[in-house]
C-alpha cells in the first residue's frame, strides 16, 4: 500500500505522555544550554538545585513530549529511510512545565504529492494539554518529506514558505558551536531514529556522508538564540515559532541564527559553518512572534 492521500484528517488515539525535572535538564543539554559557560546565564535551564534559581524548561522542548504521534500509522506505507524533517513549528499556550503529564493528540493535516519519482509531503498538528485541567499547553505542527515517494495520485498543493529573510544586516546574530557527540546526547530526550547515530543506516539507507545531526535538535539551537536575543531569556515571552529545514546539519558544525526583528515578530534563518567552504543555511523562512 502506497501514501493514501484520502487519510488527511486521520487522527491518532489520545496518548498520555509525562516527564520529570531530569527529562527537561536532559533536554536543555541536548540542545547545547549551558555548554559556553556551564555555570553561567543559563542555570536554570541546566541546573535544578542552584541555589536561589528555579528551574525552568526551553519552549522548543515541546516537540519532544509531543513527538511520534500515531496519525501517521494512518496515511499507508512510508519508506522511513527516506524520510527528512521538512518543517517545524509549535505554538505555546503557557510555559511549558519542569514536569508533569499531558495528552497527546494528533491528526494529518495535510498530504501532497510533487509527482512521480519526486517527494511526498504529509504535515501533521498536534495538540497538547495539560491531564488533570484539561488546559492547552502548546500546539505543534509539524510535516514530513519521504524523498522519492511522489506519484500516488494526490494533490500537489502550494507548500511555498511564506516569508524570506531580508535583505538588510540582521538585527540580532548569535552563534553556537555543536558538539561532535551532540546526536548522542539528543536523542537520549527520546527520537532514537538511527539516520543520527547509526553510520551504516545513515550512508547505505539514506545517502548522507555520515549521521546527522536531528533536525530537532537544530530547531532548538534556534529557539535557544530566539529565547535569549528576543525574549530576554524568558519563555513566557516567547508564543511561536516555525521554520523549514533546508540542509542537513553535522554534529560539530556551528549554528549561527540570524534575526530580523519589527515590532513582537521576527523573521530568522540558520546558518551552519559561517564563512568556511561549508557554509550553507540549515534552517530557512523562520517566523518566531513574541511579546
Amino acid at each position: 500500500m502506497t501514501i493514501d492521500p484520502n487519510t488527511v484528517g486521520a487522527q491518532g488515539t489520545p496518548t498520555e505522555r509525562s516527564w520529570g525535572y531530569r527529562d527537561s535538564l536532559l533536554y536543555a543539554v541536548g540542545i547545547g544550554a549551558g555548554a559556553e559557560d556551564p555555570v553561567g546565564s543559563e542555570l536554570e535551564f541546566t541546573t535544578n538545585n542552584s541555589n536561589g534559581i528555579e528551574q525552568r524548561t526551553f519552549p522548543t522542548q515541546g516537540v519532544v513530549i509531543g513527538f511520534g504521534g500515531g496519525a501517521l500509522s494512518k496515511v499507508g506505507k512510508i519508506d522511513w529511510g527516506q524520510v527528512l524533517h521538512g518543517s517545524q513549528g509549535v505554538t505555546l499556550h503557557q510555559p511549558i512545565p519542569v514536569e508533569g503529564t499531558v495528552v497527546v493528540e494528533d491528526s494529518v493535516s495535510g498530504i501532497w504529492d510533487k509527482g512521480e519519482g519526486k517527494n511526498a509531503i504529509i504535515e501533521t498538528e498536534t495538540k497538547v494539554t495539560l491531564k488533570d485541567s484539561g488546559e492547552s499547553v502548546f500546539d505543534l505542527r509539524s510535516s514530513l518529506v519521504v524523498r522519492g515517494s511522489g506519484g500516488f495520485g494526490g494533490e500537489e498543493g502550494n507548500t511555498a514558505p511564506s516569508v524570506h529573510a531580508p535583505e538588510e544586516a540582521p538585527t540580532h546574530e548569535v552563534t553556537y558551536q555543536t558538539r561532535p557527540d551532540q546526536a548522542l546526547t539528543y536523542r537520549l530526550s527520546g527520537d532514537y531514529n538511527p539516520l543520527h547515530s547509526d553510520p551504516w543506516f545513515a550512508t547505505e539507507l539514506a545517502k548522507f556522508p555520515k549521521p546527522i545531526l536531528h533536525g530537532l535538535c537544530t530547531y532548538g539551537f534556534t529557539g535557544r538564540a530566539l529565547l535569549h536575543s528576543l525574549c530576554g531569556g524568558d519563555p513566557a515571552r516567547f508564543k511561536s515559532m516555525d521554520s523549514r529545514f533546508s540542509s542537513p546539519v553535522f554534529p560539530g558544525d556551528s549554528l549561527t541564527v540570524q534575526m530580523w526583528s519589527e515590532g513582537q515578530q521576527a523573521i530568522y534563518r540558520t546558518i551552519a559553518q559561517k564563512n568556511t567552504a561549508e557554509e550553507r543555511v540549515v534552517i530557512d523562512n523562520g517566523l518566531c512572534v513574541f511579546s
